[in-house]
């Protein structure tokens, strides 16, 4: 019996929604990695793939170049990477799969694993400080001596993690400088670069040190005095005491523009305000410079206060007798004179110099004369004769 219009009809409705239920029921999947998809080299790295419905096999692609090769056959939600060699570098997707249907899910957005700490790594500096005005622009620079094509920046958010933050060719040894600014509270944090070579992407140096981009001036300013002044002697010791009224968490100190890297809690003095002392030890030469300290918030580490008012310190030399106590003939160590006598011994001891010299001039001028006129006389003698 031939089928009639309406029975094709029919049928051709049926099997469309039976093909849009097919699509419906594997949607396009998402992959992600944990704990990130910056990977140091020798660690592992967990990928997983994500459906609407949990505990569904998938299959695990790599892509090279514009193929797709498919890893280690069908998984549950998760595929571990690792101990990863620069050969995991790369982009990955996954797919869902179904025994009971021999149709894929689409698949998902490309994941690229980046594997690190395959080259040494590079350096970072900020420029002109890493502590700057809101409002401010400052300069990072990453370089290295490898000849690196390409530098990443990563800055670290608050859970510890990185992002991206941007990417610059150079060529050959040239560093790359990444532009910041005008600053804001966003643009403060912890900064580390990354070099790489255009021909392995996902192939990375290790992270350079890490630079910490301090933002100023977000809050009143803290004053800074030195116990005892600002001038002291070598060997007295030195303490400097940054007090607020706001009730900051931390102080810092730094002294010519240096972060001295001892941040201090404050605490209650006597006048009702809030202070940290920064004891510095005895002092020595080397403790002279210009101090500013800062206050700061735990719940914004990166967000210090306006700068106090400059400090000046200066440590002098102290100057000492060779003599011994006339009143303890055994004593053999040298003791210091009073500040008021030893300024009064190099008065005197200056005066005696001075009439010294005084003489011995006087006295080489008047035999100078005197040669001069036994001359003229006998040369006058021997004239006459």
């Amino acid at each position: 019996m031939c089928p009639t219009l309406l029975s094709l009809l029919s049928l051709g409705l049926c099997v469309s929604l039976r093909i849009w239920a097919a699509v419906g029921e594997y949607d396009k999947p998402s992959l992600s990695a944990w704990p990130s998809p910056m990977v140091p080299l020798g660690q592992t790295v967990t990928l997983q793939c994500h459906f609407r419905s949990p505990r569904k096999r998938f299959k695990l692609f790599k892509t090279d170049g514009t193929s797709l090769t498919e890893l280690h056959g069908n998984h549950f939600n998760t595929f571990t990477l690792g101990p990863v060699t620069r050969e995991h570098a790369g982009s990955y997707t996954c797919s869902r799969f179904s025994s009971s249907l021999p149709v894929l899910s689409r698949h998902s957005d490309p994941l690229q694993i980046v594997v690190t700490g395959v080259f040494t790594k590079p350096s970072i500096s900020a420029h002109p400080s890493p502590l700057m005005r809101a409002g401010e622009n400052m300069t990072l620079r990453c370089q290295s001596l490898l000849g690196f094509d390409k530098f990443i920046l990563h800055q670290e958010n608050s859970t510890g993690h990185f992002q991206r933050r941007g990417q610059m060719l150079t060529s050959g040894h040239v560093p790359a400088d990444f532009s910041i600014g005008p600053m804001t509270l966003a643009s403060a944090g912890t900064y580390r670069c990354y070099g790489s070579f255009s021909h392995s992407p996902y192939v990375w140096s290790a992270p350079s040190d890490p630079v910490d981009i301090i933002i100023s001036g977000l809050s009143k300013k803290p004053s800074l005095s030195a116990q005892g002044g600002p001038v002291v002697r070598s060997g007295e010791n030195v303490t400097l005491v940054c007090s607020s009224e706001s009730a900051f968490d931390q102080f810092h100190l730094l002294r010519d523009g240096e972060n001295l890297e001892c941040p201090l809690a404050g605490g209650q003095s006597s006048h009702g305000t809030l202070q940290a002392e920064f004891p510095l030890g005895p002092g020595t030469p080397d403790h002279s410079g210009v101090y500013r300290c800062y206050g700061s918030f735990t719940r914004s580490p990166y967000s210090w206060s306006d700068s106090s008012d400059p400090l000046f310190l200066s440590v002098t030399e102290s100057t000492t007798s060779t003599c011994s106590s006339p009143m303890d003939p055994h004593t053999t160590e040298e003791a210091p004179l009073p500040r008021e006598h030893s300024s009064t011994w190099y008065i005197v001891f200056g005066l005696v110099i001075a009439f010294t010299s005084t003489s011995i001039i006087l006295a080489a001028l008047v035999c100078h004369c005197f040669s001069t006129q036994n001359r003229k006389s006998e040369s006058g003698k021997l004239s006459i004769i």
